[in-house]
């Protein structure tokens, strides 16, 4: 990605939007001397630029009015500074350009808009730079339309364009003191037309305030030009003219002889005007219509012809100049604003996703956004394993560099599959039991595998049907070990080791194999301790090994000689997680017996002191990458990464090589190991004694080095080889490729969806190939180590305002705004979105007049209902004062009923006649748009990425809104929010309700009520806890008492904010963003205090100012805030 790097910083004003801050409008002199930037009212400040070192520095500046003037507000009624007034527009007035530019002072030309006055005028002002004052040269005032912008001729020396709705003046302003108007052309194809009253009474209201709560002219400017743009409801944005005003403009680049300006009308059209010599004066040429679009909020020319047209509210367009016309080129993706989004782990994609409602009408679309490594999908099996329990793919040999057998455990059953071109059973042929749940498998020695189940440990010899390299005889040969009296709960197969262990009683047993006889083969007991802590996962390293490169040196290294911890020896080391909880690297001698290595306990914390639970290890493994360490995922979500202690890494022992198929622990019948009774362990000895401890400083307390929470689910740890330093998959949530020879921690998210186990399958035709589980299928895939990022559009129509993810349906339900019917019925409704086709379903339309402002799934008992909020008055919502507005809305239950279902009478919701239609989007075409890229490593998704171009809901399933009840509440419902999983919170101006449902889950019933003193524009709930923003008082937290039916004030917003979202971290921390552009953490000043005032005792933890206003923000499941913002989304 290419990046701007700042040169020079200057702070113009404080953070916020205050229309009289500085920063809201960019002049810069045509020799690069002067800058000049404004506010939206009264300010402006002027900069002076010189070369120094290579670089242009600010030498000298001016504020006018000046700063202690401009911010006394008597000083401001005594006298009125000369830029009193809304400035709309502005530039610099070039010199002649024979003389250098820093000996004149600058002239700067003003577009003013006086309080109360029905025209605007240009303002000529000076800046004597000797003086360091500003002064007033003059002003041009003509009858007629509107003037809004004024632009500099360049190589004119004293000639501007001011625009006015309807035309433009070409104005003399050479004698700055005598500003006159030279040539006016029309821009409209009948000169008579104009007709100034329709805009400027449609903008002109009574002034409130003076002290700045509210101002007509800037408004008025904000109608025209720079309006919010998430301001999608407001009359504002409506405006009608007959009349064309400009909207953008650029010129065309390195003409100095006949300046040419491409400019787009508030319709759409482009048109061209030249400005050409006649004489001694100038001659303005308009063309006709260029090209016709969406109307552009920037233009820029650029060399050979190409213009970029920029539009604010939906995608943008590359055009360019040839033979006096405008050709369409390429798109330009714009997915501003995005009015809301819902991250969720679709179904069918690759990856967890973002679906975002972005634009307005007429360009309101919904986008699926993804990122992520790029995974290539080469089967996929229909979903037909329910149950899968386990995943492993084993080798015929230790050395084999391809897998042969996958090994697919069921609750209650065990399938063997061939590894090839395709996947066959040879369950008989390997020898697996059929009717057990596998528990471990593995490859213990060549041609001999291993299968664990809760009763037995099976030998298993398969024969040449199965695998050329079997044995050669019709039927595999197997042998089996039985604990006494015991099930077996837990195992692992090494090279020559195998360990298993039990529960109730807790034993760990060690298991060799030795051989009888040709193709006979018995499993018999090493060793069994008693354990005094439950195991929770075993995991033995493979002592096959790949050459690698270190980090700590600039050549390839054999692995098998790399230096490892005292003790450790990976052909007779392995390592158990325990339900103390703990890791524990233990290593067993035959002979001698098993010994502590090292251990270490988890024992995490939160950020308040409480102990963090279900951290018992749910996997862990044995990594040597430039050091030697212990992952290990545990249950609860999170990964953990121990090391040893540098002080004990004492690098004596080598890895053994192989050097024979058999190793030493299949021993001859004749040997013999006594077994050790069951004993009592020390506390220190942790979870099983250690027979032979010769090493006094064994075991060593490894440190956590490192603690990661990648979901909420259990972490299962899948090395993609056998090599210790190989990459992991881990397993939570969703699957994130994990980068071992990284330090710390390192990952990154896998673009596949959730799935509860994976393999890797190295074969001839996919030899990097992994194996997920997911949704009762089998995917094969590979990973390209390379990211990107997917953006697909769907045009809905209208406005996207909202969207839920409706995860038994797999649709996505959208609030639309803005709609524009033929018969003009309906404005605004919900629609039920296949996002795989992009096609509607169904809908249910909002009565007339009515628009949709808030929706939320709600989980009532079993069902999951979508309530919506919505407004019955099309005028705003909140007084200047903050205060509401007298007006009403509704709060509308609809189910999403699968009519598949609906016969066999399992939904009671009843129909509302003619509210529920079902038809087909006309917008079926799924586009694929190029992203802008992120990175050097990230590759953006292409035009031509189609990929689910086809795919439709199945054809047995059709579901369809059905409307449930309707509730009339006094006030806009910006607000909806579940809670308690029985009720949900909906707002209605000042107030909050806290409402459930009746017995027959039909009418919303209202517990109980709280009110502020100013509109309420978010909620937000974690567990108990109630946070309620409004636009003046802040954020307030509440709490419900569901015995007494009582709403309790418990917290307040220390200061004054105007809310815009709102998110409750955990019920005393509250992230905020407000809409001066900053995003602050409030929470409780003292967690133990229990009578502070309910006036102030919210305590600001940090804040971060953005410029942008963050509309919406969340927590999403792996406790990332996610924050929307107008233009842009920040994870």
């Amino acid at each position: 990605m290419h990046r701007f790097f700042p040169l020079t910083h200057i702070q113009l004003s404080n953070p916020g939007n205050s229309r009289h801050q500085l920063g809201r409008m960019l002049a810069v002199d045509s020799s690069g001397c002067f800058v000049a930037t404004s506010a939206y009212e009264d300010q402006l400040a002027l900069f002076s630029l010189s070369a120094s070192g290579g670089s242009d520095i600010i030498d000298e500046r001016i504020l006018y009015p000046p700063e202690n003037e401009g911010n006394a507000n008597v000083a401001r009624s005594i006298q009125r500074p000369l830029t009193s007034g809304t400035i709309w527009s502005m530039c610099f007035i070039s010199r002649d350009s024979s003389h250098p530019s820093k000996e004149h002072n600058p002239v700067l030309a003003i577009i003013l808009n006086r309080r109360g006055a029905l025209l605007n005028e240009l303002l000529l002002l000076r800046w004597d730079i000797r003086d360091h004052a500003i002064s007033y040269i003059s002003q041009f005032v003509e009858s007629g339309p509107l003037a809004h912008d004024i632009v500099e001729v360049p190589h004119s020396n004293g000639f501007a364009l001011m625009f006015r709705v309807g035309d433009v003046l070409l104005m003399d302003l050479r004698d700055a003191l005598h500003p006159r108007c030279v040539c006016r052309t029309s821009l409209n194809y009948f000169p008579n037309a104009v007709e100034e009253q329709n805009f400027v009474e449609d903008s002109r209201v009574t002034d409130f305030d003076d002290d700045g709560s509210f101002n007509v002219a800037a408004r008025a400017l904000l109608e025209l030009q720079d309006y919010d743009p998430m301001c999608i409801d407001g009359e504002g944005s409506n405006v009608k003219s007959t009349l064309k005003h400009a909207c953008s403009w650029s010129w065309e680049p390195d003409n100095d002889k006949n300046p040419r300006m491409v400019f787009c009308a508030d319709t759409g059209e482009f048109f061209m005007i030249e400005i050409s010599y006649d004489g001694e004066d100038l001659k303005v040429n308009l063309s006709d219509c260029l090209y016709k679009d969406l109307s552009c909020k920037t233009l820029l020319w650029v060399e050979d012809g190409f213009l970029a047209a920029l539009v604010e509210m939906g995608d943008g367009i590359v055009l360019k100049m040839e033979n006096e016309s405008l050709q369409y080129i390429s798109p330009i993706q714009n997915v501003a604003p995005i009015l809301d989004m819902s991250i969720v782990d679709y179904h069918d994609e690759e990856r967890d996703q973002m679906f975002a409602c972005c634009g307005v009408a007429p360009e309101g679309s919904l986008r699926i956004i993804r990122s992520g490594i790029i995974v290539e999908k080469l089967l996929k099996t229909a979903p037909i394993y329910q149950g899968i329990t386990g995943t492993w793919t084993v080798g015929m040999k230790v050395a084999d560099l391809h897998h042969s057998f996958l090994v697919l455990s069921f609750v209650e059953e065990t399938r063997v599959l061939s590894v090839g071109l395709s996947f066959t059973d040879v369950t008989d042929l390997v020898g697996f039991q059929p009717d057990v749940c596998t528990l471990a498998c593995g490859l213990v020695g060549d041609g001999l595998l291993v299968q664990i189940h809760q009763t037995a440990v099976r030998l298993c010899l398969p024969t040449k049907a199965a695998h050329p390299e079997g044995i050669p005889l019709s039927s595999p040969v197997c042998s089996s070990w039985f604990p006494a009296n015991m099930g077996i709960n837990l195992g692992a197969v090494g090279h020559d080791l195998i360990v298993v262990s039990t529960s109730n009683p807790c034993f760990l047993y060690i298991l060799g194999v030795r051989c009888l006889s040709p193709f006979h083969y018995e499993i018999f007991e090493m060793q069994h301790l008693r354990l005094l802590n439950e195991l929770s996962c075993i995991s033995i390293p493979q002592k096959y090994f790949e050459r690698r490169r270190s980090s700590f040196m600039n050549h390839v290294v054999d692995s098998r000689a790399a230096a490892l911890p005292v003790g450790v020896d990976t052909g007779n080391t392995f390592v158990i997680g325990t339900h103390k909880p703990s890791v524990e690297v233990v290593s067993f001698v035959p002979g001698d017996g098993l010994r502590i290595i090292a251990s270490g306990t988890i024992s995490l914390t939160s950020s308040l002191g409480t102990a963090v639970s279900g951290c018992i290890p749910q996997d862990v493994r044995l990594v040597l990458a430039d050091r030697f360490y212990v992952l290990s995922g545990l249950r609860n979500g999170m990964l953990l990464r121990f090391e040893w202690p540098s002080a004990s890494s004492m690098f004596s022992v080598e890895i053994p090589s192989h050097e024979c198929s058999i190793g030493s622990c299949m021993l001859s019948s004749d040997y013999a190991i006594s077994n050790t009774a069951a004993i009592s362990l020390e506390p220190k000895m942790l979870a099983v004694d250690s027979i032979d401890n010769t090493m006094d400083d064994l075991p060593i307390n490894l440190q956590l080095i490192a603690t990661r929470r990648i979901g909420i689910t259990p972490v299962f740890l899948v090395p993609l080889s056998d090599s210790l330093d190989s990459d992991m998959i881990a397993l939570s949530d969703r699957p994130w490729l994990l980068h071992t020879a990284r330090h710390s921690l390192s990952y990154t998210s896998i673009s596949f969806q959730p799935s509860t186990h994976a393999t890797p399958v190295c074969s001839v035709e996919c030899p990097k190939g992994i194996l997920f589980v997911a949704d009762n299928s089998l995917h094969l895939v590979e990973m390209v180590h390379s990211t990107r990022l997917n953006v697909q559009k769907f045009h809905l129509g209208g406005t996207p305002r909202k969207v839920q993810y409706h995860s038994e349906s797999k649709l996505l339900l959208v609030m639309r705004t803005e709609l524009s019917n033929d018969n003009d019925t309906c404005s605004s409704d919900i629609c039920c979105v296949d996002p795989l086709s992009g096609s509607t379903v169904s809908s249910f339309k909002l009565e007339r007049g009515e628009t949709g402002k808030s929706m939320e799934l709600v989980k009532i008992g079993n069902e999951q209902v979508l309530v919506i909020g919505t407004s019955l008055y099309s005028g705003p919502a909140i007084m200047p004062s903050g205060e509401a507005e007298s007006t009403k809305g509704r709060v509308i239950v609809l189910c999403l009923e699968n009519l598949q279902n609906s016969d066999s009478g399992s939904m009671t919701f009843c129909s509302k006649a003619g509210s529920s239609s079902q038809r087909t989007s006309p917008f079926r075409e799924i586009v694929g748009y190029a992203a802008e890229q992120l990175s050097s490593s990230s590759l953006c998704s292409s035009p031509d990425d189609t990929s689910c171009d086809g795919v439709k809901l199945e054809e047995t399933e059709t579901w369809q809104l059905r409307f449930v009840s309707a509730t009339t509440l006094p006030g806009m419902v910006l607000a909806i929010c579940p809670y308690l999983d029985r009720f949900f919170l909906a707002s209605a101006g000042n107030s909050f309700y806290v409402c459930g449902f009746a017995n027959d889950n039909k009418r919303v019933k209202k517990f109980a009520v709280g009110r502020t003193r100013f509109m309420i524009m978010s909620l937000t709930a974690y567990h108990t806890r109630i946070a309620v923003g409004d636009c003046r008082d802040g954020i307030l937290f509440y709490a419900y008492h569901v015995e007494s039916k009582k709403l309790e004030q418990l917290y307040c917003d220390p200061s004054q904010r105007l809310v815009a979202g709102c998110v409750l971290m955990d019920v005393d921390t509250a992230v905020v963003s407000d809409r001066k552009g900053s995003i602050a953490v409030l929470s409780r000043s003292d967690r133990f205090e229990c009578t502070g005032s309910p006036e102030c005792n919210l305590t600001l933890n940090c804040a971060y100012y953005m410029g942008e206003i963050a509309m919406s923000i969340r927590k999403v499941v792996l406790s990332v805030t996610v924050t929307v913002i107008p233009r842009y989304m920040v994870i």
